[in-house]
């Protein structure tokens, strides 16, 4: 996730508090893979999926549930909030300093789900998942980066967070656009009221938290019963935040996204890789289309994506390339950009909800392109020569 900013406008401290995160978010999918392949993966996947004694919502009913649904919502809260500020006060607050990174989120995106498809379209069972090697999972390579100290540029690290943001908002609309159950209208009606009477408290300068945090958990319980998954009540949410400073001088969007990213970081993504990264190595053939094509969408899909519109835009003058960045830092940089674990664990089980088998595939895929763009980027990066600082 990007790095927050503390109220006051503050930058937040270094990479390496950045990329705590992620690291335990690495030993918490090695936990979780190590008990799924031990004598005690039964238990262990009971303990997610059995049915809960009492549930305060009936629609989860599990703790994998409640940690998918309500948890990953507040999640992607803090997802929202970070938008929002980056598109305010952040990197993407200036159109000529976004134009590069969205241009290769953009393509980022498409060629792995290209690549996706062309592994996948004989069966048309598989075509579903076409956008699960499209998300990056910035944890998991800030986690990477803090593994390799200063020998990545500044501006490479920060091009990397931006690109991340942009890939956030895409993997969103994806989830909200084409990953929707049957829509239900009054539901649907109440979440519109809700979301309108959250935008009116900013509009009429309301500065207090509590009454968008209210509102906020109505909204979630409205989306979750209306067809569209009940993370997007999350982003949604956050996009109403105010970012003017109340009357003690603070940001009320910064004040929660403070609050609650180290909640995200350390409690709710580690609960999801625990909950969701553990599969049974011999369960599946690795080497199956639905793997084969996450796997090499990841890998190959996402590099060839994200550095081919860095080096096109940097020849037709469209934008100029981080400083201080040579040709192995922007490979490197574009390899880690194929990690997408969260994300693309989470579409995968949305993608295949009715098949539990294909879940289980899509985690190998995701594992092994995660793992390999993960070292291969990591390599790059560590053998890549001092920055340019011109």
């Amino acid at each position: 996730m990007v790095g927050i900013q503390r109220p006051g406008g503050q930058n937040s401290a270094p990479a390496s508090s950045d990329a705590a995160p992620g690291l335990v978010l690495m030993a918490c999918a090695a936990l979780a893979l190590v008990l799924a392949n031990s004598p005690l993966a039964h238990g262990w996947h009971e303990l997610f999926v059995h049915p809960l004694p009492w549930t305060p919502v009936a629609r989860l009913s599990t703790l994998h549930d409640w940690i998918n649904d309500a948890a990953m919502a507040v999640f992607f809260l803090v997802v929202g909030l970070e938008i929002k500020r980056e598109f305010v006060m952040g990197a993407l607050a200036d159109s000529a300093r976004r134009r590069l990174p969205v241009i290769a989120a953009i393509a980022g995106m498409a060629v792995p789900a290209l690549v996706y498809l062309a592994m996948t379209w004989p069966d048309p069972a598989l075509r579903g998942g076409w956008a699960i090697p499209a998300a990056t999972d910035i944890a998991f390579a800030l986690g990477v980066l803090a593994l390799l100290g200063k020998r990545v540029p500044p501006a490479v690290r920060l091009f990397l967070l931006t690109v991340a943001v942009v890939d956030d908002i895409g993997a969103i609309a994806v989830i909200a656009l084409f990953y929707t159950a049957a829509l239900a209208p009054s539901w649907l009606a109440l979440a519109a009221l809700v979301l309108a009477a959250m935008a009116a408290l900013n509009r009429f300068g309301v500065r207090a938290l509590p009454p968008y945090l209210v509102l906020a958990a109505v909204l979630w319980l409205a989306i979750l019963h209306s067809g569209i998954h009940a993370t997007v009540a999350g982003v949604l949410a956050a996009f109403t935040i105010p970012t003017g400073l109340d009357r003690h001088g603070d940001s009320p969007l910064l004040r929660l996204e403070h609050a609650l990213v180290g909640v995200s970081g350390f409690v709710i993504v580690p609960l999801f890789g625990l909950a969701n990264a553990g599969v049974a190595l011999g369960a599946g053939d690795p080497l199956a289309p639905l793997p084969m094509g996450i796997a090499l969408g990841l890998i190959l899909g996402k590099q060839t994506g994200v550095l081919l519109a860095v080096l096109v835009c940097e020849r037709a003058g469209i934008a100029a390339r981080p400083a201080g960045a040579g040709l192995l830092h922007l490979w490197g940089m574009a390899l880690l950009c194929g990690i997408g674990f969260t994300m693309s664990l989470f579409i995968g089980a949305l993608a295949f909800a009715n098949a539990p088998a294909l879940v289980e595939e899509a985690k190998l895929g995701v594992l092994a392109g995660s793992l390999i763009s993960a070292l291969a980027g990591a390599a790059l990066l560590r053998f890549a020569p001092p920055a340019n600082p011109h």
